[in-house]
Parts: C-alpha cells; sequence; structure tokens
C-alpha cells in the first residue's frame, strides 16, 4: 500500500530528446513549387477545366499544408514540440524551420536570466537581524523540466532564490572580528559558492542551472544597525589598543636589551621601572610628548 502510494505522490520526471523537425528552406521550395503549379492549374483550367481544378485544389491545399508548418527559431532558443499533450522531443536548430501542423508547439528562451532577489529580513547565526539580497544569473538547460515538471518555471526559479537566500544568510554569522569563523561579510567567495550550489539542487527538478550568484545587499537591519555600529567601533578600538601595546613592549623590551648588551647605562630596578614608564607613555600616547632634558645628575 505504501509503494502504490508513493508511486502517486512521486513527481514523473521528464527528459529532453531530440525532436523530428525539418529545415524550413528545403519545405519553403516546394511550397514555391505548388505556387508555381497553382499558376499551371488556372492556365489549363481555359482548356480542361476540370482537370485545372483538379490540379488547382491539390497545389492550394499543399500550399495551406506547408506554410501552417514554419516556425522561425533564434539563437539561444528551443521548440518544444508536442503532439495531443505528448511530449515528442525539443528542437534547438536555428533558422527556419518546418514542422508537422498538427505537432504543438512552444518556444523556450535558453538565453541567461539576471535577477535581483528582493532585500530579505533574515536571523544570522546569531540571531541578529540582517537585511540581504542577492543577484543570481541562471538558464533553462532542459527544456522538458521546464516545461512539464514545474508549473511556472520562472516564478518557481523566484521562491527558491528566496528560499536559497535565508538559508545560508542563517548560516553564518554577519561579521566576526576575531577572525575566527567564516562569516557572510568576510568570506564573500566562499560563502557565494555554497549559495550556488543550494541554488543548484534546488533548481535541478526545472532543468535550470545558476552560472553566477553573489550578495548585492547585506547589512544589519534598521532596529539594531546602530547598536551594532557602536560595538564594532569598540571592538576596533580593543584590537587597536591591543596591537599598540603588544607593539610598545616589544619596543621597550628591545631597548633594554640593547643597553644592556652594550653597556651603555646601568639602571637598577627603580630607574629601570621610571623608564619604562617613560617609554609606555611615549609610544601608547594619542598626543605628540614633550622632551624634557636633564642637565642635572643621573638621579635628579
Amino acid at each position: 500500500m505504501s509503494d502504490s502510494v508513493a508511486r502517486n505522490t512521486a513527481l514523473t520526471l521528464s527528459s529532453e530528446r531530440t525532436a523530428a523537425t525539418s529545415s524550413g528552406y528545403v519545405m519553403l521550395l516546394l511550397m514555391l513549387l505548388a505556387i508555381a503549379a497553382g499558376v499551371f492549374a488556372a492556365s489549363l483550367m481555359q482548356d480542361d477545366p476540370a482537370l485545372g481544378g483538379i490540379v488547382m485544389t491539390i497545389a492550394v491545399l499543399v500550399f495551406m499544408f506547408i506554410l501552417c508548418g514554419f516556425y522561425m527559431q533564434q539563437p539561444n532558443q528551443a521548440t518544444a514540440i508536442t503532439l495531443f499533450g505528448s511530449y515528442k522531443g525539443t528542437d534547438r536548430n536555428t533558422g527556419l524551420r518546418w514542422l508537422l501542423p498538427w505537432l504543438g508547439r512552444k518556444k523556450v528562451s535558453l538565453r541567461a536570466n539576471n535577477m535581483i532577489s528582493e532585500r530579505l529580513k533574515v536571523n544570522d547565526q546569531r540571531g541578529n537581524p540582517i537585511e540581504i539580497a542577492a543577484q543570481v544569473v541562471w538558464r533553462v538547460t532542459d527544456t522538458a523540466q521546464a516545461l512539464f515538471d514545474i508549473d511556472d518555471y520562472k516564478a518557481f526559479v523566484i521562491v527558491q532564490i528566496e528560499a536559497a537566500v535565508r538559508t545560508i544568510g542563517a548560516r553564518y554569522p554577519y561579521d566576526d572580528f576575531e577572525h575566527q569563523e567564516v562569516t557572510l561579510r568576510g568570506n564573500h567567495d566562499q560563502v557565494s559558492g555554497e549559495l550556488r550550489q543550494e541554488l543548484i539542487a534546488r533548481l535541478v527538478v526545472a532543468g535550470i542551472t545558476v552560472d553566477e550568484c553573489g550578495f548585492t545587499h547585506l547589512a544589519y537591519a534598521q532596529e539594531i544597525a546602530g547598536a551594532m555600529l557602536r560595538r564594532q567601533q569598540a571592538q576596533a578600538v580593543v584590537a587597536a589598543r591591543r596591537t599598540l601595546v603588544e607593539g610598545a613592549v616589544g619596543m621597550v623590551e628591545m631597548a633594554l636589551e640593547m643597553l644592556s648588551e652594550k653597556n651603555v647605562v646601568e639602571l637598577d630596578d627603580e630607574r629601570r621601572a621610571a623608564m619604562v614608564s617613560n617609554l609606555m607613555v611615549v609610544l601608547c600616547g594619542e598626543r605628540d610628548t614633550q622632551p624634557v632634558v636633564n642637565t642635572g645628575t643621573l638621579y635628579q
């Protein structure tokens, strides 16, 4: 029972195949011959009206039959052929083409489509609301799947782009000043690659592939933008201070080591501490320091 239900609910996947069509230029030549036969029949009707009428009728029928089968196809276009609802194949040849008049035809564009999604509000991995939008370049690769497996493949693409953007946006945090995590803002190429793979997996059922994608808008939502900006500024100041202090400590250590190695001056612990304090003030201060020249002894 469950197997039969599964078979009834499963989607019947279509697959594109080549249709049996003809060159329109050959049929155009036959149509010109039919016109010539009609002209001949018109002149024949003066001598033999019965025979001329038969030839004229046949010429007109052939002309109308051939005329109804013509269609034009531009580069990067395809035409799906059906017979009373049954798929018979797809014609990808360009130029003037001809098909039996009772066969149905529906054109599908194979050209690349560029789409920019709407700005979506998504919660990132840390729960912060962010605004995100993506640009996607997609095209049809299987006309049978696009036409017969999906009701409206263009609307399907729009919905799947929105779903994929929400999935990727919630997978990573917006930013990380410690550079220990993959983030939406700091790892654009990697995140865009994952978005493309997510879209390809979602659109394969519609016979559509994605050539390129990336984020066109990425920012914190308005309700927390101000607070997150202050947080980013504070984290940036702390990181800059840490780098500055680490560099100053290294320079002070190097100065004391060189003074000791070259025996320039012998400093006791108190004078060493005073020197370290003065050097740290000079190196870490935000304003220019004013030097004071000691004209007395070393300890005055």
